[in-house]
């Protein structure tokens, strides 16, 4: 008999498991992707600048409409617990203190790359659409343009547009807001 070496999926109760026993050092920068402990790349000075710059435009705009979630985790089903950059969260009454936010809790979801963008585009991504996340930003910093993803299928998203400088993004959940695409990408 041949035994063949298999990878051993986690689980997300078995990641939160190990973040209980303290498995990994603190300074580690993990998230589970599909089953799978990823290493995230460190946060350049762009990227954290356009995340901030990010929070700006939304705080300033999103009233009592939705929750800034950044950079922390959302559960998607037991296999994947992905910290975006930027999600907007239904508003509830608990901030969500009892549980991770999941797919039906996100409004706007949004990745700032620069070194992982193939990552991104490849992985998190379609991950988002197979899980039914409505609507996904990928903002690109080497090409200075912004991919929109809208209408999640379990084989990705069937709608895609890029926007660049002198162009406005309006969110599908949240149309009161205007986000000029220049504002996201000027330093």
């Amino acid at each position: 008999m041949n035994f063949v070496p298999q990878k051993h999926k986690v689980s997300v109760s078995e990641w939160h498991k190990m973040g209980e026993y303290n498995i990994f050092p603190p300074e580690a920068r993990m998230e589970l992707i599909k089953g799978e402990i990823i290493d995230m790349a460190p946060i350049g000075p762009s990227h954290a600048g356009c995340v901030i710059k990010l929070i700006d435009l939304f705080a300033n705009q999103k009233e009592k409409s939705a929750l800034l979630n950044v950079q922390n985790p959302i559960q998607l089903g037991d296999a994947s617990e992905p910290e975006p950059d930027l999600a907007l969260l239904r508003p509830t009454s608990h901030f969500y203190r009892e549980r991770h936010p999941t797919a039906d809790d996100i409004l706007l979801l949004i990745e700032v790359s620069d070194t992982t963008v193939k990552h991104d585009r490849e992985v998190k991504i379609p991950l988002y659409a197979k899980e039914g996340i409505v609507e996904c930003w990928l903002v690109d910093l080497n090409e200075f343009q912004v991919e929109v993803y809208l209408n999640p299928t379990a084989n990705g998203y069937t709608s895609q547009r890029i926007f660049e400088s002198g162009q406005t993004l309006i969110p599908s959940q949240l149309p009161h807001i205007e986000i000029q695409v220049s504002d996201i990408l000027s330093p």
